[in-house]
């Protein structure tokens, strides 16, 4: 029996730059007719850790193994598996080429864990270019961050 096919786009903000971040996902499976989306904050992190924190999100959802195309606009992620970063973060002890600690490791580890339950095919599309699903996660995520701070802003009122 072969794997279900589910396509995911992820998104990821933060505003300021570390600061109340968001994120976004929208997990289409055609053989089931499903459009799920997802999204959720918090108070203290960067784009970064937004980007992975989608991924790791959608890949959870997934019930069982599945064979995923996965969209992001986000090169950091993309890269750290089909540049094959994190085979050489994980060799040299989590350690950056100059021999700095990995930034978000704690991230990357959860990541590769729920990434592995399944065949995972990395794609990279531009952000804010139109892309309907892409624009969407960022709703998501953009929409995520302003609820959290406008719910921050009431409880300090």
């Amino acid at each position: 029996m072969s794997k279900n096919t589910v396509i995911i786009y992820t998104d990821g903000a933060c505003s300021p730059n570390p600061g109340i971040g968001g994120w976004g996902a929208v997990l289409i499976s055609k053989e089931h007719e499903l459009r799920t989306e997802l999204s959720g904050s918090e108070v203290d992190s960067t784009n970064n850790r937004m980007e992975l924190t989608a991924a790791i999100n959608a890949l959870r959802a997934l019930k069982k193994p599945c064979q995923v195309r996965l969209f992001t606009d986000s090169s950091y992620l993309k890269n750290a598996f089909e540049l094959k970063w994190l085979n050489n973060w994980k060799t040299k002890n989590w350690k950056t080429k100059g021999g700095k600690p990995v930034a978000n490791k704690d991230l990357w580890l959860l990541l590769l864990e729920v990434s592995n339950k399944h065949q995972v095919s990395w794609h990279w599309v531009k952000g804010h270019s139109g892309d309907p699903e892409n624009d969407r996660c960022d709703e998501l995520a953009v929409n995520a961050r302003l609820e959290l701070a406008a719910s921050i802003k009431t409880k300090a009122s």
